[in-house]
């Protein structure tokens, strides 16, 4: 609420009556913060009509809107008119997955990272740190508001998750290649000398990949681990290698050499069908570790074992495909 709450009128501030409360409800016609409750369809009607100014007016916004991730089925149809009416907006589906694991299945989203995969006009991220995520939304900042620009979707979780794991090198080219890999859509965030297994993860699941290669190296198994960013970014690099499509590939051939082709498990928060693509690109054996049953109510540890997400699944099914 840093920005106000937009309002035609000023009105009063009703929680000023607590000077500790972290909450200001300051409304007023500056405001550029738009409440609409529990609207989901509301919501991205108006994303996309604010969206459409800068074709319409030649006066660009960059509208962004937030919701529970599984309520983006329930604005799907008009999110999706409105960016093939020309609105180019933000859309941010938090907390998302079965890692909002104390509310159960009605807010636990599956199909998610599928819409934004398969989304025309609009490109979708699910960053695992912090830095990813100021870099995507960056990123996706900079596509509005242009001819040849695009709405995105970004695919976040509010599980905390320590932020050295991300490995952010020091170094500004590397920082930088790093920065360029993660908007493009997957980065390595661990080399190893021999791999004889590739595990990939994704958003939330970092944290079990990273910790199944900790284990797998334990028992004389090296694993590469990638992060994953964008699967939509990455099947558009596959088709434009075939020449199916317009657009760059070389993130393949930094995060996917052929050189280092093992292998590959694939894990996230959402259906297991969203990564499969991927042994496509070296053509490796592989298995797609995700959520495609309702939720249940419980804590993340039980959850995740439920789905076979956990860092147990992960072991086993990389074991299975080495063995």
């Amino acid at each position: 609420n840093k920005v106000g709450v937009w309002s035609p009128h000023e009105r009063r501030n009703w929680f000023d009556d607590d000077a500790e409360t972290i909450m200001h409800w300051r409304e007023k016609p500056t405001g550029q913060h738009m409440e609409l409750g529990i609207a989901e369809t509301n919501l991205v009607g108006l994303m996309g009509e604010l969206g459409s100014t800068w074709s319409r007016w030649g006066q660009p916004l960059f509208p962004i809107g937030v919701m529970y991730d599984p309520f983006v089925e329930r604005a799907l149809e008009p999110w999706s008119y409105g960016i093939y009416a020309g609105g180019q907006s933000i859309l941010v589906g938090t907390p998302s997955g079965v890692t909002l694991a104390a509310e159960g299945g009605a807010h636990q989203s599956i199909k998610t990272p599928s819409i934004g995969l398969e989304q025309p006009g609009c490109v979708s991220y699910e960053p695992a740190f912090a830095i990813d995520v100021e870099w995507t939304l960056l990123d996706s900042i900079s596509r509005l508001g242009r001819p040849d620009g695009s709405s995105s979707y970004l695919r976040l979780s509010t599980r905390p998750l320590d932020q050295t794991l991300a490995a952010v090198p020091s170094d500004p080219a590397a920082r930088e290649r790093r920065r360029r890999q993660v908007v493009a859509g997957a980065y390595t965030l661990r080399h190893s000398d021999n791999p004889a297994v590739t595990l990939v993860g994704m958003g939330a699941m970092i944290t079990e990949t990273l910790t199944a290669a900790d284990r797998l190296t334990e028992q004389g198994i090296a694993a590469d681990v990638v992060c994953v960013t964008s699967p939509g970014l990455l099947f558009e690099a596959i088709q434009a290698r075939r020449g199916l499509a317009d657009g760059p590939s070389w993130i393949l051939d930094q995060v996917f050499p052929a050189g280092r082709a093992t292998p590959m498990v694939t894990v996230l928060d959402g259906h297991p069908h969203t990564l499969a693509f991927l042994t496509g690109i070296n053509h490796v054996p592989g298995a797609a570790l995700g959520v495609s049953k309702f939720g249940q109510v419980g804590s993340l540890d039980d959850v995740y074992r439920y789905h076979g997400i956990d860092t147990d699944a992960v072991v086993r099914t990389a074991l299975d495909l080495v063995d």
